[in-house]
């Protein structure tokens, strides 16, 4: 197997992938550890909402989820 290293714009793409990696299970384990304790609705439920759409699921979540 060759090694080939990573060209700047691979690199850019990789480390933003990874960044917004990051960043999407930051909110799903804060939406889910926050529904825990201040939602009726069952945290699973968030958290699936937050993983398909992430940045409406969160609105949502801000707006109709907490008590």
């Amino acid at each position: 197997m060759v090694l080939v290293p990573l060209q700047g714009d691979a690199a850019f793409g990789l480390l933003f992938g990874l960044l917004t990696l990051l960043v999407l299970v930051a909110a799903v384990y804060w939406t889910y550890t926050d529904a825990k304790t201040n939602s009726d609705q069952p945290a699973w439920l968030w958290a699936i909402v937050v993983v398909l759409a992430p940045l409406l699921g969160i609105l949502l979540y801000v707006l109709l989820g907490r008590n």
